[in-house]
């Protein structure tokens, strides 16, 4: 990216996101055009003022920040734009990462919930975790307290890759009980946020975060939610956005499982294993297929009983020997999220099967 500043202007004007821009609007147009063409396009006094007149001092703290290490800015129309972030109705324009932009490609499920949990809703969120990132998918969370903090651990106890987003600021450690795990997600997936620098954990920035967290996913797990938490608001934006939603059941005695016992009567798929979650996502494939060819470039999708020769060279390293996916890196020189990706494709295409210990080994024709 040449100057981020324009992006930066468009990140700090509140409220504007990708769907309130009339097609074929330019963004980094908008920052040019006149306070009565920006009324003409329904923006209110707030965004005029924003676009018009940037803080030049917080464009500059955003710039400072953007200047470190592993940090970057993922703007909307740029190829590393999440692809099914793309589709939802609202957007962000610019997503501010620390760690491996690329993570937010992958094929994604968010795992959510209260933030005081049982200790079985913290365990059993950990195990799904640690079983559905081994088989290649990436665990989406928001870092809080109680389920988010177990999912993304339960991704990082794997080697998978997790997403943490935030809401607010990068730069804003919170919650502070979790700096060395924010660190740790940085360094094996990514942190995200679509909030500039210095932007506090406010109550109303938490809704808008959590449209991210569905928004990038394929679906959501509830794991554990009372009636008035806040997982359930990641779950009605999941249904909004077309995303599969997924409840786990649990004592009726359990307050905290009363949010996912009306997620589940509203329509929620019930879930008691994570092949649940594979059944269901089996419907999903095609899309799936279509984020394995975004993070290989030059790879064709899967295609009926007919491979790529990507998939045709991993198939070849696995053998008919169980395999991990170091060992299959090794052998085919592609990326550890590539071949993650890759089996998870073809195992829900029936032509793999995941075996204790993170292996893997072909599926032979009949079984």
């Amino acid at each position: 990216m040449d100057d981020p500043k324009p992006w930066l202007v468009l990140a700090r004007a509140p409220g504007l996101h990708a769907g309130r821009l009339p097609p074929p609007t330019d963004p980094l147009a908008l920052a040019g055009e006149s306070k009565t063409a920006l009324e003409k396009l329904g923006f209110s006094e707030a965004v005029i003022a924003a676009l018009r007149h940037p803080d030049a001092e917080s464009i500059a703290a955003d710039e400072r920040w953007l200047a470190g290490t592993g940090r970057r800015l993922v703007t909307w129309g740029a190829p590393d734009y999440p692809p099914l972030l793309a589709t939802i109705p609202d957007p962000p324009l610019v997503l501010f990462v620390e760690g491996d932009a690329g993570a937010l490609s992958l094929p994604q499920l968010a795992i959510v919930g209260s933030r005081n949990p049982t200790a079985l809703g913290r365990d059993t969120a950990e195990e799904f975790a640690r079983h559905l990132a081994a088989a290649g998918l990436a665990i989406t969370s928001g870092l809080a307290l109680g389920i988010d903090a177990a999912a993304h651990r339960g991704a990082l106890a794997a080697a998978g890759r997790t997403v943490a987003v935030m809401g607010c600021g990068l730069d804003v450690l919170y919650p502070r009980e979790h700096a060395a795990l924010a660190r740790e997600i940085a360094a094996h997936g990514a942190r995200v946020s679509d909030l500039p620098s210095g932007t506090p954990p406010l109550k109303p920035h938490f809704p808008r975060r959590n449209r991210i967290i569905s928004g990038l996913s394929l679906g959501t797990l509830v794991v554990e939610a009372a009636l008035q938490s806040g997982s359930l608001i990641t779950a009605r934006l999941a249904a909004e956005q077309g995303r599969e939603v997924f409840a786990i059941p649990g004592s009726i005695h359990n307050p905290m499982a009363r949010g996912c016992h009306r997620l589940i009567r509203q329509g929620a798929k019930l879930v008691e294993t994570a092949d649940d979650i594979f059944t269901e996502l089996g419907a999903l494939l095609d899309g799936l297929r279509a984020h394995a060819q975004t993070e290989a470039p030059g790879t064709a999708a899967v295609s009926g009983p007919v491979l790529d020769k990507d998939y045709e060279i991993l198939l070849d390293a696995l053998g008919f020997a169980p395999a991990g996916i170091d060992t299959l890196v090794a052998r085919t020189s592609l990326a550890a999220d590539v071949v993650a990706s890759m089996l998870l494709i073809l195992e829900l295409d029936g032509r793999v099967a995941q075996q204790p210990g993170g292996l893997y080994s072909r599926r032979l024709a009949g079984k």
